[in-house]
């Protein structure tokens, strides 16, 4: 889900659209916990992080309405949707940017939905080196983990093992002055609380 936080939409001059802003991360940018996600620097030279909640589907939804939406979660982990800007800016599409090998860190561990009373009550921070440059509640999202899950399943079944990232709040490297963007050797740490936290190398090629 794409400017699914106000803060980052605005920082991103990005609308908040009255639909909701839909884009597919490739399978190959799946990546875990501890892992090196690399890049090479002939392609993009704006690196950016973005802490989100991950959200599982457990069984099939398909028009599910929001009041029943939570229903249909397994649980819930910790996703870095690391997004090359230069491409996403320059492309009418934001697959490309975002899907990178290793581009999608997610994990470590799955909570399940009993474990979590409301997930629109979690707090999120992503380090960077040290710095805390994100730091947000769910809470603040545009559109809640019921209402996605009751939009998307409008179109399209979501299937068991489905993983949402549900948006991410503001701070984003590209939107401060001076510009913070990943670079080699950086090493990236977005946190959930009550979930845990995901942490990630960096290398430039």
């Amino acid at each position: 889900m794409g400017a699914n936080y106000a803060a980052h939409a605005s920082e991103l001059n990005l609308r908040t659209e009255t639909a909701a802003t839909v884009f597919s991360l490739w399978p190959n940018s799946l990546a875990g916990h501890r892992g090196t996600t690399t890049w090479p620097a002939d392609l993009t030279s704006e690196v950016d992080y973005e802490a989100e909640l991950g959200v599982i589907i457990g069984r099939p939804a398909r028009n599910v309405a929001a009041a029943d939406a939570l229903d249909y979660v397994f649980g819930y982990t910790v996703v870095n949707d690391i997004t090359a800007r230069d491409l996403q800016f320059s492309e009418a599409q934001w697959s490309r940017s975002k899907s990178f090998d290793g581009f999608t860190p997610n994990g470590p561990v799955v909570v399940t939905a009993d474990e979590i009373a409301d997930p629109q009550d979690l707090w999120l921070t992503t380090n960077v080196d040290g710095m805390v440059l994100q730091e947000a509640s769910t809470a603040d999202m545009v559109r809640s983990v019921a209402e996605i899950i009751e939009f998307l399943s409008r179109s399209a079944t979501l299937l068991p093992g489905t993983l949402i990232s549900t948006g991410s709040p503001g701070g984003a490297g590209y939107s401060r002055d001076p510009r913070v963007f990943l670079t080699h050797k950086s090493t990236v740490t977005v946190t959930i609380g009550g979930i845990g936290f995901l942490t990630t190398y960096c290398s430039v090629v």
